[in-house]
């Protein structure tokens, strides 16, 4: 697990490149964080997961660092490139459909699919690994306003929330969701959880149909603003990412740069990630919206 670089973007957006993880995103710290405080007993059968692809590789990059197995259930919809990624580390994959991807993440459980579930948004184990990003935040920077988070599920949020507010507490939190899967946004908007018209995007590591059950209450607590963002501005933050910055950013890890662009105070956006199928890419570059 590396401590990743924040870089300044312009007078007052600096990056902080997860994307440059060895697994090209953020998990790898959760997943690690999760599966090293387990004991041996807890580990007999192995890890298990629920993950469309980034915690998926990192619960498989801890399991073999444990030397145990790691299985992912993921839905049938995940971008090649992520699970391909999992096979390459000896995580073993069970493709179900959207619906029962995201049941086996209310559920805690996949029926037949034994060992640890590392849950890869509530365990609080994770959110403390996804919290050493905010405590890097405040040492590597001396002043900032603002920092803009991408949602999935919330795990990253709380965690560099939580730890960012203890230590400046005048920070703001904003997240980011695609509009096309906004329930955070919906839900600050109308004063708790509601339902939403969701829509599967090029956007997979963020976003959601829904909130998970206790996620509300940690995000009403630490999240000042939560921005749904369009689908064409996320393609344009990943262009200017890549022509600026030189980095190749997945949908989730530039809605948080695209959610920042109409603002002026300092912000932090959070790139979560880089594994972007090749095709998508390309075609984002040639500036179209897949």
């Amino acid at each position: 697990m590396l401590r990743t670089p924040l870089v300044r973007l312009d007078d007052r957006t600096w990056l902080k490149l997860e994307n440059l993880q060895p697994i090209g995103s953020f998990k790898l710290r959760g997943a690690l964080s999760a599966v090293r405080a387990a004991s041996p007993a807890e580990l007999a059968d192995g890890v298990v997961t629920a993950s469309a692809g980034n915690m998926a590789q990192g619960v498989a990059w801890a399991a073999r660092e444990a030397g145990v197995r790691a299985r992912v259930v993921a839905p049938e919809d995940a971008p090649r490139t992520k699970l391909d990624a999992v096979e390459r580390l000896g995580g073993e994959i069970v493709l179900v459909s959207h619906e029962a991807w995201w049941q086996a993440m209310v559920d805690r459980d996949y029926g037949g699919v034994d060992g640890l579930f590392v849950h890869p948004v509530e365990d609080e184990l994770v959110m403390a690994g996804n919290g050493t990003i905010g405590i890097e935040l405040v040492e590597d920077l001396d002043a900032f306003d603002t920092v803009v988070i991408p949602w999935g599920g919330g795990g990253l949020t709380t965690g560099i929330a939580s730890a960012v507010k203890a230590l400046r507490p005048g920070v703001r939190i904003v997240t980011a969701e695609p509009e096309t899967a906004a329930p955070l946004a919906a839900a600050l908007r109308d004063g708790g959880p509601v339902e939403i018209d969701f829509r599967p995007s090029f956007v997979d590591g963020a976003g959601g149909r829904a909130l998970l059950p206790t996620m509300w209450d940690r995000a009403r607590e630490l999240v000042d603003e939560a921005v749904a963002v369009p689908l064409d501005d996320v393609a344009e933050a990943m262009r200017l990412l890549a022509a600026r910055a030189h980095v190749v950013a997945e949908g989730a890890g530039a809605l948080a740069l695209a959610a920042s662009r109409r603002r002026e105070d300092r912000c932090v956006c959070i790139v979560s990630g880089g594994n972007v199928d090749a095709a998508v890419l390309a075609q984002v570059l040639r500036g179209e919206t897949p």
